[in-house]
């Protein structure tokens, strides 16, 4: 038998911990002296401490590695309760990665902020004839999928010079699905509408834009300054805001080469 002492010291967990293991039922002594209260225990309860800070080490809670304990010998329940425990450490994973990955541009924009500058112009987009497609998509990030249907009209489309290529958000609130939305780019000559894509001359529209070089994480500080500007100058809302894509994700793959002009039609 041990003493509490020795017990301790071997195990290397401290006997302040083992007085609460053995308040809570985690892991009582073998033996409690009743006249001089001391705690004694077992050789082999060297393999039960052993579990436990095992499991603890794991990240199971005690309460947890209670439960664990009585079924340590049954391969599968351990199997079960092992497999959990990997699921969510991965989960909690993948969240500590996102919030990293937030940090670390939150940092990087940090450091550029000084050499940073959004300036907000009012400007005339001239009326102009363009290809259309508007349709509902799935979320933001499918985008893609509504400049996808261009190719109806096949490699006879010109581009008109300087295009214009441009996404505007028709809801009036943000949404998580179902987003409707018309993309338009600026072409030369004429041509027959097919199904999803429509030509037609879209009106000249004054806006208050802002020109940004960079990835599109930008967009809500961008959006925030142009509207404070638009309130501060005396101007009003007139419409769905824009995005005119002058350098994208098909002129370049790297996000830091990217031209957006940000455009809220105002009066």
């Amino acid at each position: 038998m041990l003493k509490i002492g020795e017990f301790s010291k071997l195990s290397r967990v401290s006997i302040r911990m083992l007085r609460h293991y053995d308040d809570i039922g985690l892991l009582k002594p073998a033996e409690i002296d009743d006249f001089t209260g001391y705690r004694y225990y077992r050789e082999d309860q060297l393999f039960t401490i052993g579990r436990i800070t095992a499991l603890k080490d794991m990240g199971f809670s005690l309460a947890d590695i209670i439960k664990i304990l009585d079924s340590y010998d049954d391969k599968e329940k351990m199997e079960a309760f092992l497999s959990e425990r990997q699921k969510e450490l991965t989960k909690l994973s993948e969240e500590t990665e996102y919030k990293l990955m937030l940090l670390e541009t939150a940092r990087k924009r940090l450091r550029k902020e000084q050499n940073m500058s959004f300036d907000v112009t009012v400007k005339t987009i001239p009326e102009r004839y363009a290809a259309t497609v508007q349709m509902v998509i799935p979320n933001y990030a499918a985008e893609g999928m509504a400049w996808g249907m261009m190719a109806e009209v096949g490699p006879s489309l010109v581009p008109a010079d300087p295009c214009l290529a441009a996404a505007e958000f028709l809801d009036p609130e943000y949404k998580e699905e179902n987003v409707e939305v018309r993309v338009w780019m600026t072409v030369k000559g004429t041509y027959s509408d097919t199904e999803h894509v429509k030509f037609q001359t879209l009106p000249a529209v004054k806006v208050a834009s802002c020109i940004i070089k960079g990835s599109y994480d930008q967009m809500g500080e961008v959006t925030a300054i142009v509207m404070s500007w638009i309130s501060d100058n005396g101007y009003e809302l007139n419409g769905p805001m824009f995005n005119i894509y002058h350098v994208g994700p098909v002129q370049t793959q790297d996000p830091n080469e990217y031209v957006t002009e940000v455009c809220f039609p105002v009066k």
